[in-house]
């Protein structure tokens, strides 16, 4: 079975992309493994970004207080999902019923 890829993690210095890599695998294994090289990639002096982040990733980011470890990770988006706007549709109609 094929390890699903959740990311991909670039180190920078400045606006400059040092290295990139994938990220295989789910859970708080990844998570720990992400910590630790972002720590060490810090303490180097350079920085570490997530790009194309699985959403359930971030999310799990977040729980473990890493977020701003990797500054605005960029996420992807779900495939075939697309917003639909319809333009005189009311944003909340009718809230007097919820009293």
């Amino acid at each position: 079975m094929a390890t699903k890829r959740v990311a991909t993690v670039v180190i920078v210095r400045g606006t400059s992309e040092l290295a990139s890599w994938p990220v295989e695998g789910a859970g708080l294994t990844v998570v720990e493994e992400l910590a630790w090289l972002a720590l060490a990639v810090r303490r180097a002096g350079y920085a570490v970004r997530l790009r194309d982040a699985d959403p359930d990733l971030v999310r799990l980011l977040g729980l473990a207080g890493l977020s701003e470890v990797f500054g605005q990770p960029e996420i992807r988006e779900q495939r075939g999902v697309e917003e639909v706007v319809v333009p005189d549709d009311p944003v909340a109609p009718h809230l007097d019923d919820l009293d």
